[in-house]
């Protein structure tokens, strides 16, 4: 239990259940719409069980990538795919969920918010993956951890937590930029770049904790620099639509 006593312990805990938060709101939209015609007395049966069966799946996922995070190149995929994902948190796409069916059998309500749980939690994966890579040999339990800290927080309280970020849109700045935090701090150690006796055709980077910190915050600045730049651009596009007027790199 010494691991309770390590300060990296925690702060990988609190990142886990940050990316749960930040990006696990469309889950709580999916359960609704997929229970809402279950009889009230079954409708939260199938709210547990749905979000029981979208847990386990998750946990498998995450220790899964876990795993292949420590082959060669992988990290390096994860980290743009996360830089990628930060800058959809700062400027999102206009998604519906119409293509969400409802049900009024208990089994098939469960599994459309397994599988829609499913396709929609890529981004999630990547993120709490990368963010448990610090935490050693205690990462699987972290996620755990953070899995059921946070789900509860996202059914329950989605509504509140929406309201927050509503409010106060430096929540979605700040998750954004720990999404690239976490980026940037997974590319420098990826193996093929801090392996020195394997992949020696690969440049090598000197492993420590000046590199992992000022790539974590390099990442997190490419967050908040494009993101910003992508919201700045969509907005005016947007305004040029509403004028009826074409923007001009489309002219």
């Amino acid at each position: 239990m010494e691991f309770l006593s390590s300060p990296a312990f925690w702060v990988a805990l609190g990142q886990i259940i940050i990316i749960d938060i930040l990006l696990g709101g469309d889950n709580a939209v999916v359960i609704a719409l997929a229970c809402r015609r279950l009889p009230p007395a079954q409708r939260t049966k199938g709210i547990i069980w749905g979000t029981a069966g979208a847990i386990v799946l998750r946990v498998v996922l995450i220790a899964f990538a876990m795993t292949l995070l420590n082959l060669p190149f992988l990290k390096l995929v994860g980290a743009l795919l996360l830089i990628w994902i930060g800058v959809k948190l700062l400027a999102p796409d206009e998604e519906g969920h119409g293509n969400i069916a409802a049900s009024d059998r208990l089994f098939a309500a469960i599994k459309t918010i397994v599988v829609a749980d499913l396709v929609m939690s890529v981004d999630n994966v990547i993120a709490i993956a990368g963010a448990a890579q610090n935490a050693g040999e205690h990462s699987l339990l972290l996620v755990i951890l953070g899995l059921l800290i946070s789900i509860p927080i996202i059914v329950w309280g989605s509504q509140l937590v929406i309201k927050l970020m509503e409010r106060f849109p430096a929540i979605i700045t700040a998750g954004g930029m720990l999404l690239g935090w976490i980026a940037g701090g997974m590319l420098v150690t990826d193996p093929a770049f801090a392996n020195p006796d394997q992949w020696q055709w690969v440049f090598k980077l000197p492993q420590s904790d000046i590199l992992r910190y000022g790539a974590s915050v390099v990442g997190a600045l490419l967050v908040l620099l494009i993101g910003k730049y992508a919201a700045t651009r969509r907005g005016g596009e947007a305004a040029h639509a509403a004028s009826g007027k074409p923007s001009s790199h489309t002219a």
